[in-house]
């Protein structure tokens, strides 16, 4: 049996911050500005070429300065790799706690407009039972009823007018009484309305926040993105040079720069040999896609944790599907994802839109699994992920929301609707 996780997205982050690294190597002139704005370095870094690189194996100290160079230039990508990914995580961050303030917001304002509803539809009856009630009493006699009844000649004489006296003042009594039940009803249901507006008026207010923290975010990822790939590019280069330098022997620095073309090479035959190979696998999982458009995201162990209100008292915006670590998450229908990166307690995370106010999330994504990026179109059983336990999570599994128009909603309902079973 696998293990239970279980996710505490939806509760308060304990949020993991990592501080801004701020590492300037030696003869790397790098500057990072801190705040608002995204690590950039001062002005262009001057790389060695190959060229330079042949020149200095002439000369020992032209070697050493140079080999000095480099490794300074090794260590400056280093730092801003760093800063960069300490940006997206720390931005992340921050959009978790905007887009929880107003999930927060979102569940007080559905709540108090639900209650307002109840409480107008319990003085709506209570109003029409009072009525009935009048109409009886007017039927009966209305405002002479007393004179009516002193007025009737009956067999039983005094005691069957007490009689109906009595049951006269008890429907009157009863009558009173719906009719104040009717009135609290209408009183609390317009003070709720009153709070439900102002609920929703703050909601608002924090939807356009943490909008303004996802934008934030997506940048920051962006930047982290670009950072790795260009350090990655480079210091393949750079490592290469190093080792030509150093190396003794009669071997040209051509024959290292042969190599590392040689490598890239490779690096994009395993690339594509990789995205087959992916391929092949979604096809033999044989995803079903129902009559609606839609699939299962991650056709595991079955539902370990489910929409709403748990035990330690917290809300949970989504599903939890128990799953292996590292097996695939696929799109659940098509769309544009509109976001993919670090997000505080979801760990990895990425949303799609699906058009309509429809939109899915995936979270808790291995370190490394996100396999889309901002503005990608997906197909519906498209692999976008692999599972992890990133973020507040107690064991490999997947996270899955659905919201609709911003505002969460039961991800196994939703999906039953649509042909899709968990």
């Amino acid at each position: 049996m696998p293990r239970k996780s279980e996710s505490r997205t939806a509760s308060r982050p304990s949020l993991r911050v990592l501080p801004i690294l701020l590492i300037t190597a030696v003869l790397a002139v790098v500057a990072l500005v801190v705040g608002n704005s995204l690590a950039q370095p001062a002005y262009a870094v001057d790389y060695p070429s190959w060229q330079d690189v042949q020149n200095a194996k002439a000369n020992e100290a032209a070697k050493n300065a140079q080999v000095q160079k480099i490794q300074g230039l090794i260590a400056g990508l280093q730092a801003e790799v760093e800063a960069t990914q300490a940006e997206a995580e720390k931005k992340g961050a921050e959009y978790q706690i905007a887009q929880q303030k107003f999930d927060e917001a979102d569940i007080l304002a559905q709540n108090l407009t639900a209650q307002a509803q109840a409480s107008a539809e319990k003085a709506k009856t209570a109003s029409t039972q009072a009525g009935r009630l009048a109409a009886q009493l007017y039927r009966s006699g209305g405002s002479d009823l007393s004179m009516n009844l002193l007025m009737q000649k009956t067999a039983d004489g005094s005691d069957k007018l007490l009689q109906k006296l009595g049951s006269m003042s008890k429907m009157v009594e009863r009558s009173n009484a719906i009719y104040a039940q009717a009135q609290t009803a209408k009183n609390e249901a317009e003070s709720l309305s009153k709070q439900a507006e102002v609920a929703k008026t703050a909601r608002e207010e924090l939807r356009v926040q943490a909008e303004t923290a996802m934008n934030e975010a997506i940048a920051a990822n962006e930047a982290a993105n670009a950072k790795l790939a260009e350090s990655e590019q480079q210091s393949a280069i750079l490592e290469a040079q190093l080792a030509a330098l150093k190396d003794t022997t009669a071997q040209t620095v051509a024959g290292y720069q042969a190599g590392v073309e040689e490598r890239k090479r490779q690096e994009e035959e395993a690339r594509r040999a990789a995205a087959a190979a992916a391929a092949a696998a979604l096809a033999a999982q044989g995803i079903t896609i129902s009559n609606a458009g839609w699939a299962h995201p991650a056709p595991g162990y079955g539902v370990t944790s489910d929409y709403g209100w748990r035990s330690m008292g917290d809300f949970h915006l989504g599903t939890d599907i128990g799953s292996r670590c590292g097996s695939p998450l696929y799109a659940a229908s098509s769309g544009t994802v509109t976001y993919a990166g670090w997000q505080g307690s979801y760990g990895n995370l990425i949303r799609i839109n699906h058009g309509g106010g429809v939109s899915t999330g995936y979270a808790h994504i291995s370190p490394g699994g996100i396999m889309v990026s901002v503005g990608q179109q997906v197909s519906v059983g498209q692999q976008i992920a692999t599972t992890g336990t990133t973020g507040n999570s107690t064991g490999c599994h997947l996270h899955y929301e659905v919201r609709l128009n911003g505002s969460t909603t039961n991800p196994r309902a939703f999906m039953a609707d649509r042909g899709i079973g968990f």
